[in-house]
């Protein structure tokens, strides 16, 4: 105890000639320590540094342990990966600017990692959790995340991203409150609830591993989950003549989702960051990776709804259910739930495009998030990304402008920082498609502050999925058939939508305006999982010469170290 106090006050000290020195940075090494020592009392400790340390944003403090543990999702028994007990895993409450230090204690047999889909890492990609920039966290090891919200608002979610982790579970909702300060777009709901959907499988997550090492593509899904559970496994209790917000996830691995409340209307407020207008809707297409926040008033006779996720664009076409329950109920659900739409693109496409941003709302900051005029700036760069589904020695791989990523034996962002040649070669893909499929660690340079226009082109017959770590992009225009310059007359450059995933429908295009705002090593990924995991993603450098903090946070004291970065100091 004695010793555990002594470095707690040698921190305090350390810290303040920090904060002398202009800045201010937590050592997490020394956290880790601490929690090693006395897990009991880091948090009580941590809180009483960082209230001497004046002039920070708030902190809040997690421990989580990642242990296996059996779950029945669908009825049948499966290994799936637990966070502190529970699938999902614990939700994320916080607001704008928070730091969130997340102690994460790896008790499976494999190293793991985590990762924070629409957390944009500010300065600090450090924190992204892929292997493109993380070691993974070794079986009996821990590592201290240091993220924070900056800047953002809105609802996501966290997942395990190495092998074929994501299909055993380990994801949870993270959810980003707007300060008191800063007026929302409609009235405090009267309950929050977030809906972590997605398609499952009964199979265990090593044994779909083994199906995609071996050259084979997933089986159809044997069903879709709602919070963890199968249909009519879960209920939201709601009181009736009150509104409730509806933070809605798809958290699957293959399939895009239609998201219904029976008999009520959805008024979409929330984009992955990002106010919308507030249309109304009967029911929600979300593809892979996406987040909606939905207000839904229980303005119907009392008794018991469905909740309904669907499966698009599938057949056959798979549901489940939940129970809205209204406390006054007098009856239970129907007999059978309503159906919903099923395998039309247009509809699809034609909702997609209705999203708007609502230029009068104030985003994470009191100014109109109209005022950023993207339309009105000129692109520096176009990036076509072209994505295809090769067999490759007998085995199928998946794409992107002719290269199939190969994981590195070193993160790619370690390799950057220490100068480690042989990992990986900038410009390994290019900046549109190719002939041909190469297999390479594919790493894409691009300038910091760079203003680019990526047309995401999909030639095949599914839909595809796409997310970029660490920016938000404007979706300025999608639609069928082939891209070619022509095409930006129809952009929307006034009120489009930003966010962080987006879809492109079968034998389409969509266009995007990205800002290259956030210097570091970012994943751009399918999300459809068994695609990423069999090539569909490349990393996007984003460099600043000035090799500032003031453009990037310096390499964190508790990095793990793997591969060729063993032996290189911090």
């Amino acid at each position: 105890m004695v010793r555990l106090f002594t470095l707690f006050f040698f921190t305090l000290e350390s810290e303040k000639k920090n904060k002398a020195r202009g800045g201010c940075l937590l050592s997490i090494k020394t956290v880790d320590q601490m929690t090693k020592a006395s897990p009991f009392l880091v948090s009580v400790l941590l809180f009483l540094l960082f209230q001497f340390i004046n002039g920070e944003d708030p902190y809040r403090f997690f421990t989580w342990n990642v242990t296996y543990g059996d779950i029945y999702p669908l009825g049948v028994k499966q290994q799936g990966i637990l966070i502190n007990g529970q699938f999902p895993g614990p939700q994320i409450d916080s607001v704008t600017n928070d730091n969130l230090i997340i102690n994460v204690f790896n008790s499976l047999d494999e190293p793991f990692l985590l990762s924070w889909d629409g957390i944009m890492q500010r300065r600090n990609s450090w924190q992204d959790g892929v292997f493109g920039t993380n070691c993974p966290i070794p079986p009996g090891g821990n590592f201290t995340y240091s993220l924070q919200v900056k800047d953002q608002i809105g609802s996501f979610f966290y997942f395990p991203s190495l092998a074929f982790h994501k299909a055993a579970g380990g994801y949870g909702g993270i959810k980003v409150a707007s300060r008191s300060v800063i007026p929302v777009p409609f009235s405090p709901p009267a309950g929050d609830y977030t809906v972590l959907a997605g398609d499952w499988f009964n199979q265990n997550h090593t044994d779909l591993k083994a199906i995609l090492d071996n050259g084979h593509d997933l089986p159809f899904p044997d069903g879709l989950l709602i919070n963890g559970r199968g249909s009519n496994g879960f209920t939201f209790n709601v009181d009736q003549g009150k509104t409730y917000r509806f933070r809605v996830s798809n958290v699957g691995l293959t399939t895009s989702i239609n998201f219904r409340i029976q008999g009520h209307k959805l008024i979409l407020v929330e984009v992955e960051g990002t106010h919308s207008l507030q249309n109304t809707y009967d029911s929600i297409d979300i593809h892979l990776g996406q987040s909606y926040s939905i207000l839904v008033t229980t303005d119907q006779p009392p008794k018991d709804y469905y909740v309904i996720v669907s499966t698009r664009f599938t057949t056959p076409v798979l549901t489940t259910t939940s129970a809205l329950h209204y406390s006054n109920a007098v009856t239970g659900l129907d007999d059978t739930p309503p159906g919903g739409p099923t395998t039309e693109i247009d509809w699809s496409l034609n909702q997609a495009r209705s999203l708007r941003r609502n230029l009068t709302a104030s985003g994470p900051r009191p100014n109109p998030q109209g005022s950023y005029h993207y339309g009105l700036i000129n692109t520096t760069r176009t990036i076509r990304v072209v994505n295809s589904a090769p067999v490759v020695g007998g085995k199928q791989r998946y794409a992107v402008n002719g290269v199939s990523f190969v994981s590195p034996d070193t993160p790619l962002k370690l390799a950057d920082y220490f100068k480690i040649s042989g990992v990986f070669s900038l410009g390994s893909i290019q900046d549109g498609p190719s002939g041909g499929v190469n297999l390479q660690t594919a790493v894409m340079p691009a300038d910091f502050r760079g203003y680019v226009e990526v047309v995401f082109e999909n030639p095949e017959d599914s839909v595809q999925s796409w997310h970029v770590d660490g920016h938000h992009f404007f979706v300025v225009g999608m639609d069928g058939g082939q891209w070619s310059e022509a095409s930006r007359t129809g952009y929307n450059l006034r009120d489009t939508i930003s966010r962080v995933t987006v879809q492109v429908y079968p034998k389409s295009w969509t266009a995007v305006y990205m800002p290259l705002d956030n210097v570091g090593m970012w994943n751009v990924r399918s999300e459809n999982w068994a695609r990423q995991y069999l090539g569909q993603q490349f990393y996007l450098r984003v460099y600043s010469p000035a090799n500032s903090w003031r453009d990037e946070a310096p390499i964190p004291n508790n990095v793990i170290l793997c591969g060729r970065a063993v032996g290189h100091q911090p």
